[in-house]
């Protein structure tokens, strides 16, 4: 995936350089930052994909991803030296795609940024053609229509717009808070428990023609994300 631009983030240079001449090897074009404010700054460049340290000093990676999810869309991995499952969590929770332990190896790296940008290709394709296809259930953003197995799912437009957001971000974990927050204004009055009444109803219609294919996977403690698996 040649052209791509990838943004590089980690206080320690020995790791941006060793992970810069690796990128760009490969034809990616590599913009780095030592800081959290600084990938903010680059972050206005649009990349195509982050990288981001989780542990650095004054803005750590978590609060970094934070901010960066209100301004891009693209994948994010982490990559830190904290091993336990909690820390894994907060990475997620915050709008991180990946999570990379270190030390890690530079191979499983270029594999899995390449497995995300392929991924942002074909649905940034889909998204073009207004259409998301996953196995037997397709996603009509132009007609604002859901089908599965050719069955016309009657989703309400809540719903409709939950399944359009999740699986345009495929992977991208959403509380209940974010999901409520993006279709009903933060203004809206109203409580982000309804979220969990909608992805029961979203789901039971799925099962009647999915084939036991949920879609909507629940990540315990966060929220939810789109898994076509």
């Amino acid at each position: 995936m040649a052209n791509e631009t990838i943004l590089l983030v980690d206080d320690e240079e020995d790791i941006i350089s060793f992970i810069q001449d690796a990128l760009e090897l490969e034809g990616y074009r590599v913009l780095t930052a030592g800081s959290g404010q600084e990938a903010l700054i680059q972050s206005k460049q649009q990349p195509s994909l982050i990288i981001l340290d989780v542990m650095m000093p004054e803005m750590d990676g978590i609060e970094v991803c934070k901010q960066l999810r209100e301004t891009t869309q693209c994948p994010i991995v982490f990559l830190s030296a904290c091993q336990g499952e909690v820390d894994r969590i907060k990475g997620l929770a915050a709008g991180g795609d990946d999570y990379l332990l270190k030390p890690f190896s530079l191979a499983e790296l270029k594999a899995r940024i390449h497995a995300h940008l392929r991924r942002e290709q074909r649905i940034h394709t889909q998204k073009e053609q207004g259409l998301l296809r996953f196995h037997a259930l397709t996603i009509d953003c132009k007609g604002h229509a859901v089908s599965c197995n050719g069955h016309n799912l009657p989703l309400t437009n809540k719903e409709f717009q939950i399944v359009e957001l999740l699986a345009m971000h495929q992977g991208q974990v959403f509380s209940r808070e974010q999901i409520y927050e993006k279709l009903w204004g933060l203004d809206a009055d109203g409580d982000d428990s309804t979220i969990t009444e909608h992805i029961k109803k979203i789901r039971a219609k799925l099962a009647a023609h999915a084939q036991n294919r949920s879609f909507i996977q629940t990540v315990w403690g966060i929220g939810y994300k789109w898994d076509p698996q």
